[in-house]
C-alpha cells in the first residue's frame, strides 16, 4: 500500500487525444485542451475507480480578424459564433462578458465533454482511456457543456450530475447506469443556476437526500453576533425516486465566522456515510484579485437529519498544490484552486479525487484518522 502523503496528479492536459473528440464529429477548427479537470469519481464492480474527467476544449485561435469566436452545439453538430471584439470583455480566460448588457451576461472560450478514465484501485495508475464512452452534448439546454460531474452509488445504481450550460438554463441535469459506462440522461432535476448538486450515497428514512447550491447575487444579513456569514451557503433537497427534487426546509452547510477564507462555498464530493455520520467535503472561497483561493474543507452531517452538522473542521483538508503544476507552468490560466469532485473509501484511508487549477486531476489519499474518531 503506498505510504502517505499520496499527493499527485494522474490527468493532465497532454494526456487527452482530441482526434478521438466527440468535437471532431463536425467541428473542423483546430482545438487544444484547456483543462482536464474536476473528475467525479466511483468505485466500479471490479475494483478499480472511474474518473469522469471534465475535458474543457478551446479552439486554438478563438479570435479572428477584429471578431471572438465560440464553440456551440446545435442539433447534432458543433459550429463557431462570433462577436465583435470591442463587445466583450476577455479578462477572465476562461469566459468572455458581453458590453452593455442589462445583467452579466457570458460566453464560453471552451465547450466542455466528459471523459471516463479508469484507474488501478489504488487511483494511481491509469488502466484505460474510454472515448466511446464519451459523454457530450445532446440537447439545447447542454449547448454551451457539460462539467464537473458527480457520481453517487445507491441502491445497486450509479446516479451522476452534471451541470449543463445554455442560454436557456445553468442547471443540473441527470445521468444514470448499471454499470457507470452505459447512462441513461434523465433530464433536468435543477432548474436555473443551481451548481453542486450531490447526491447522498445512500438513503436516509427511504428518501433519497442532495447537497445544492443555488447561486444569486442578493443575501440578507444574519444578526449582529450571530456566527454565521451571509452568502452563498449549501442547501439540502429530498426526493422520493432521485427525479423529482424539493428544497429542505432547513439549511445545510452555511459560511462560519470561524472558518477562514470562506466567502463563497460549494459541494465538492458526495455524502458518504461513516460511524459518526455522513462525511461531507466542500469548498470555500477566498476572494482575491482573481477567481479566489479554492481550498477543500469538511464536515460530518447528522446520519438521520443531514440538516444538523455533528463536527467541522475550520481548517483546509487540500490546499492548492502549486509544486504539483509546477511542470505545466506554460499552461496554467488560473492559480491557486483544488476543487474536490471525488471520494472513495479504501479501508484506512479515503482516495480523494480533484480538479488541480482548473487544468489537471489530482489523487489524494488521506488517512481516516484525518477526520477523527472513525
Amino acid at each position: 500500500m503506498a505510504q502517505y502523503p499520496v499527493d499527485r496528479l494522474i490527468v493532465i492536459p497532454e494526456d487527452i487525444d482530441l482526434a478521438r473528440s466527440p468535437l471532431r464529429s463536425t467541428l473542423e477548427a483546430d482545438t487544444f485542451v484547456l483543462g482536464a479537470f474536476n473528475p467525479g469519481m466511483t468505485r466500479l464492480s471490479n475494483g478499480n475507480l472511474l474518473l469522469m474527467v471534465r475535458i474543457a476544449e478551446a479552439l486554438s485561435a478563438p479570435i479572428e480578424g477584429d471578431m471572438i469566436r465560440a464553440i456551440r452545439w446545435e442539433a447534432g453538430r458543433y459550429v463557431l459564433d462570433a462577436w465583435p471584439l470591442d463587445a466583450v470583455d476577455t479578462s477572465d480566460p476562461r469566459q468572455f462578458m458581453l458590453k452593455g448588457q442589462h445583467w452579466t451576461v457570458n460566453g464560453l472560450t471552451s465547450l466542455s465533454w466528459l471523459l471516463p478514465v479508469e484507474l488501478s484501485p489504488d487511483g494511481l495508475e491509469v488502466v484505460a482511456w474510454h472515448y466511446d464512452r464519451a459523454i457530450a452534448p445532446a440537447a439545447d439546454n447542454q449547448c454551451y457543456g457539460i462539467e464537473d460531474a458527480r457520481i453517487s452509488r445507491i441502491g445497486g445504481r450509479y446516479w451522476m450530475t452534471t451541470c449543463s450550460v445554455s442560454p436557456e438554463r445553468h442547471a443540473t441535469t441527470l445521468y444514470t447506469s448499471r454499470d457507470a459506462f452505459d447512462w441513461h440522461c434523465e433530464g433536468l432535476v435543477l432548474d436555473h443556476q443551481n451548481k453542486d448538486m450531490l447526491l447522498f450515497e445512500g438513503l436516509i428514512a427511504g428518501r433519497y437526500w442532495a447537497l445544492t447550491r443555488p447561486l444569486g447575487y442578493l443575501y440578507f444579513a444574519y444578526p449582529p453576533g450571530s456566527p454565521w456569514r451571509a452568502g452563498p451557503s449549501i442547501n439540502l433537497a429530498t426526493s422520493p425516486d432521485g427525479l423529482h427534487w424539493k428544497p429542505h426546509d432547513r439549511p445545510g452547510i452555511r459560511p462560519h465566522a470561524d472558518t477562514e477564507a470562506t466567502a463563497r462555498i460549494g459541494g465538492g464530493a458526495p455524502p458518504i456515510l461513516t460511524d459518526e455520520g455522513w462525511l461531507s467535503l466542500w469548498h470555500g472561497v477566498e476572494p482575491n484579485d482573481g477567481v479566489g483561493i479554492y481550498r477543500t474543507y469538511w464536515s460530518i452531517l447528522d446520519r438521520d437529519d443531514p440538516s444538523q452538522v455533528v463536527r467541522t473542521d475550520h481548517r483546509p483538508l487540500l490546499e492548492p498544490a502549486p509544486l504539483l503544476t509546477q511542470p505545466l507552468a506554460h499552461q496554467i490560466y488560473l492559480h491557486d484552486i483544488v476543487f474536490t469532485t471525488g471520494i472513495a473509501d479504501a479501508g484506512d484511508h479515503y482516495i480523494i479525487a480533484s480538479g488541480e487549477a482548473d487544468l489537471a486531476c489530482r489523487i489524494t489519499h488521506i488517512p481516516h484518522g484525518r477526520f477523527g474518531a472513525f
